[in-house]
């Protein structure tokens, strides 16, 4: 994921497209950065047997992440990015990549164009998002 994104969707889209039971209500974000509530979504495994709900529930939590053996978190930098051709094989995160994936729900990101050092050009943000719209 990118430094900054976006949540421009209503909750009823958010709702309808992973299939959740119930949301509550949230106000579009254009600029979401690491460290502030986001908005996921994470199966809940404790679902009693025979329950044919959905285990999907949205949930606030706070941009970033630290692994588990963590001891003070005020002496670890926060995470926000993973490679995904490696995060599986990373200490930091192989066992949240195994066992505690959870769903973001963004209508975009951005990305920057950053000018050759020396310019006088200024870094230009630029919106990624699906051409027709929608969740990413």
């Amino acid at each position: 994921m990118c430094g900054r994104f976006s949540l421009t969707a209503t909750p009823e889209e958010v709702q309808e497209l992973f299939g959740l039971e119930e949301i509550e209500d949230f106000p579009p974000r254009y600029n979401i950065a690491p460290t502030q509530p986001i908005l996921i979504i994470a199966g809940d495994r404790r679902r009693a047997e025979g329950d044919n709900r959905t285990d999907r529930r949205a949930l606030l939590a706070r941009w970033g992440f630290l692994p588990g053996w963590v001891k003070d978190p005020a002496e670890f930098p926060l995470l926000i990015n993973a490679r995904s051709e490696t995060a599986a094989e990373k200490a930091s995160f192989r066992a949240a990549m195994r066992h505690r994936r959870v769903l973001i729900a963004a209508s975009g990101f951005y990305e920057w164009h950053r000018p050759p050092k020396g310019s006088n050009e200024k870094s230009t943000p630029y919106w990624i998002k699906p051409r027709d719209g929608g969740i990413v």
